[in-house]
């Protein structure tokens, strides 16, 4: 969008803003400088401003289109800041697409939207800041009840506000310390009246509160995604099913039945978990065939790929010297940095016999064990915080956010020396508001927008 000549961002635009198909109701969307002339063209009365009037669409030979609602939204108020016309129609593919090119003729200079263009003129008019426009998106796409509430709370603009006390701040603290370095004559020593460490002290732990609540709201967002992996055999399809509560990936006792990977959908508290069950895991001369070598190479590039490995193991296998090698081999093989959880299936089989320390044992037949399951995966990720009061939120702020972090740490440094050097510590401070506008857009690259708001859907 950052690339179009200026005329052709400042051209009117419309757009259907429903979903393709065939439904009950469909709408075409305008929205630019002075859509007067759209008005008259279709509508041929006026509108009173942001009220539903029933009648006719006019087709540009006098025949009418559709019978339906028209909203005028005058500028300023209005989703884009623009002048904004709604048509509501039957919800038919046609009926859609004579309305959408009728617009497009009786407005002069007219062009069809790209996806996500009434939101970012939202966001160029100040309707919206840049983490609320992308929490229409997120509103739009919730996968579960709760990421679809705390998409609300970001689209009305809790998580905004919590940024931009922040960057206020980290501003205060930045201007006391420019203010030393333009007036390095005074004896009045301001960082320490002012208590600049204490300043910066408290300004780091409220970031921490805000990186941790976007850390839970980038969770209900993009969720986990989860593989179980072992040796063949070990029921990592039957735990899938138990996980899902539905017969997913076929059960037998045959080893290496799965094939290629298997993945389902589940939330659990809310959160979205994209479980992958993978071919079991083996030595490729112990493949029967090249289809099963090929399933255990994809196995291991979405273990690769993983956020959390549940490493599965067989009970009632414990002892066997083949089956135990297996296991040593998988292990050497599967990354160390904290992200593997150790389960053991089929603990109503293996009489006497328990899960090692920091395992978990289930039973994928009757689910014994499966509520520490899923509540351990969810420890694993980090998660702990009720779904009331969070808001959405995305990977790209809690890299911003951990950015901001950093720059404050090394602000603390350079405070805590006994001759500070200001320059220095004003730069910091200037980065770390800078990472935090890059939330909101203040401070965002024109190719970043770009990159965002192209995959909104056209319409929005």
């Amino acid at each position: 969008m950052d690339s179009m000549p200026l005329s052709e961002r400042d051209a009117p635009i419309v757009a259907i803003a429903t979903a393709p198909g065939r439904g009950a109701v469909g709408i075409v969307r305008a929205s630019g400088a002075d859509l007067s002339a759209l008005i008259e063209a279709v509508c041929q009365r006026q509108l009173a401003p942001r009220h539903a009037t029933y009648g006719p669409f006019i087709g540009d030979d006098g025949q009418v289109i559709d019978q339906g609602l028209a909203i005028h939204f005058p500028a300023p108020h209005s989703y884009t800041g623009e002048d904004v016309l709604e048509l509501q129609a039957h919800g038919g593919p046609v009926v859609l697409q004579l309305l959408l090119a009728r617009c497009l003729a009786a407005l002069a200079g007219a062009r069809l939207a790209e996806p996500g263009e009434f939101t970012y003129r939202a966001f160029l008019n100040d309707k919206l800041d840049l983490a609320q426009a992308e929490a229409v998106a997120d509103l739009i796409d919730a996968s579960t009840e709760a990421a679809a509430r705390s998409a609300g709370r970001s689209l009305a603009g809790e998580f905004s506000k919590r940024v931009d006390t922040l960057a206020q701040r980290v501003v205060s603290l930045r201007t006391l310390v420019e203010a030393t370095l333009d007036f390095p004559e005074e004896d009045i020593d301001f960082l320490q009246r002012a208590d600049a460490r204490g300043q910066l002290t408290q300004i780091g732990a409220s970031l921490a509160a805000v990186l941790d609540g976007a850390r839970q709201g980038a969770l209900l967002r993009e969720g986990l995604r989860v593989v179980l992996a072992g040796q063949p055999n070990v029921g990592k399809s039957s735990i899938l099913n138990a996980l899902a509560g539905a017969e997913l990936a076929i059960v037998t006792p045959v080893p290496g039945t799965t094939r290629d990977r298997v993945s389902e959908s589940i939330q659990i508290e809310g959160v979205p978990l994209h479980v992958t069950d993978t071919a079991g895991l083996r030595h490729d001369e112990h493949a029967a065939d090249e289809v099963e070598r090929i399933g255990i190479g994809r196995s291991w590039g979405a273990i690769v790929a993983a956020d959390i490995v549940v490493f599965l193991h067989d009970l009632t296998r414990t002892g066997d010297a083949e089956y135990e090698a297996g296991e040593r081999d998988i292990a050497a093989r599967l990354r160390d940095d904290g992200m593997v959880l150790h389960v053991y299936n089929k603990s109503d089989l293996a009489t006497g016999t328990t899960a090692p320390a920091g395992g978990i044992a289930v039973s994928a037949l009757t689910s014994a064990g499966m509520d520490r399951l899923r509540h351990a995966l969810l420890e694993r990720a980090g998660w702990h915080a009720a779904p009331e009061g969070l808001f959405i939120a995305r990977a790209r702020h809690v890299q911003a956010l951990l950015r901001t972090r950093d720059h404050l740490t090394q602000a603390r440094t350079l405070i805590d020396q006994q001759h500070p050097e200001l320059e220095l510590l004003a730069e910091e401070l200037r980065l770390a508001h800078e990472a935090l506008g890059e939330i909101t857009g203040h401070f965002t690259p024109d190719d970043m927008l770009g990159h965002i708001f192209s995959r909104f859907c056209i319409g929005k």
